[in-house]
């Protein structure tokens, strides 16, 4: 099973391309308490099919490191089970995760498209170059990390705790996902046309700051 990770702008999971939120981030908003919200879950008048597709359950570790149970819940399945909380401020909390989970969705569009595209990525290095060596794939993605982020994927790791080698792009914020995906784009066609690294970098950076501006106007 693919890591669940947990991204930070929105608050939601994130595996496989699908995201979900965690029965534990419901008690607090709706003033119950999480026992009485797995309850509620597995009490709920749907058929099987629909609570298979739309409950996993899972488990976590409490302060005392014990293991204790909760639900991952896709859009639909927080729907139908928000849907039976009432009041001024479970109806803005409702509103809130709905509109989270929107946002999510075009969050995976844009990582899912950056994978997608990737193999076209290295090809296009590859083409490039008569001996690709192992660090060219590895200096081409880092160069638009540190356009877009400030910095590579090593010290983006360092930076939140992240284990050596993990995937960065899951932990980005959807405009960093996506300029990166807009990026990764350009340069695939900047690879072949132009050889020389420094001006492909300084071709994308400028790029990037136009990017920048257009989505501040």
């Amino acid at each position: 099973m693919s890591k669940l990770i947990l991204n930070p702008e929105y608050g939601l999971y994130e595996r496989n391309g699908q995201a979900f939120c965690s029965s534990r981030q419901v008690p607090g908003e709706f003033e119950k308490q999480h026992d009485n919200v797995l309850r509620d879950i597995r009490n709920l008048d749907c058929s099987e099919e629909f609570r298979l597709l739309n409950f996993e359950e899972s488990s976590y570790k409490n302060e005392q490191n014990k293991k204790q149970p909760e639900f991952l819940m896709t859009k639909d399945g927080f729907t139908f089970l928000a849907m039976g909380y009432r009041g001024t401020k479970a109806a803005r909390f409702k509103e809130a995760y709905i509109r989270r989970f929107n946002e999510m969705a075009a969050f995976i569009q844009s990582l899912q498209a950056t994978k997608i595209e990737f193999p076209a990525f290295t090809d296009a290095i590859m083409s490039a170059h008569a001996e690709p060596k192992h660090y060219y794939f590895s200096n081409e993605i880092n160069m638009i990390y540190r356009i877009v982020l400030g910095m590579d994927a090593k010290s983006f790791r360092e930076q939140k705790g992240l284990a050596k080698g993990e995937v960065i792009k899951p932990y980005l914020s959807l405009a960093q996902i996506q300029a990166i995906e807009t990026l990764q784009r350009v340069d695939i066609g900047l690879i072949v046309a132009i050889p020389e690294y420094d001006q492909r970098k300084q071709m994308l950076a400028q790029y990037h700051e136009r990017m920048k501006l257009k989505w501040i106007a």
